[in-house]
């Protein structure tokens, strides 16, 4: 699988078999989240939920929330709202297939988030890395934001180790 026969389209609902099926393989420090959580994220966010596909078969998906910077939402919250205000796009999951790894997948979501970013003209984006990540999201111009004690709170339901990053706006965008 090259990157040239990845694709990448916006996220239906009949793809969250697909998106539950890559994040039990992908997710092992945390629980994986629900159907019903990730169908929230969807619903409330279509244009920024994304699916990478090769020949057709999902192979990769991302996640994004027009969202408040310094205050990710609950992991595996029942339902979402999108804040009135938001200041950044928060990227609140990414994950690839075992089969698609080193395909350009990830990269190729992660550029259609940039593009969605300079879209939504939000300028900030922020994330919250597992299962050490961050090296990966520094890569992409993420840095790690000291947690308040409130923001602390909510990483709390990401599991151990994890780290709030941000992405500043940058004039290369």
């Amino acid at each position: 699988m090259q990157q040239k026969d990845i694709a990448v389209r916006p996220m239906a609902e009949s793809d969250i078999a697909a998106v539950l099926a890559i994040q039990a393989v992908c997710y092992t420090a945390i629980v994986p989240e629900s159907a019903d959580s990730l169908l929230a994220k969807r619903r409330a966010s279509p244009g920024t939920c994304l699916i990478a596909t090769c020949a057709g078969e999902a192979v990769g998906y991302l996640i994004a929330l027009p969202w408040q910077c310094a205050s990710p939402p609950l992991l595996n919250a029942p339902t979402c709202r999108l804040p009135r205000q938001p200041d950044c796009l928060y990227l609140h999951d990414l994950a690839v297939s075992a089969s698609a790894r080193a395909s350009g997948a990830g990269r190729a979501l992660v550029e259609a988030f940039l593009h969605k970013l300079q879209e939504l003209d939000l300028g900030r984006a922020s994330l919250v890395a597992i299962q050490d990540s961050a090296a990966y999201w520094a890569r992409y111009g993420f840095r790690a934001v000291p947690a308040s004690g409130p923001l602390q709170a909510k990483l709390a339901s990401y599991g151990a180790g994890v780290q709030y990053m941000e992405r500043p706006p940058t004039r290369c965008d």
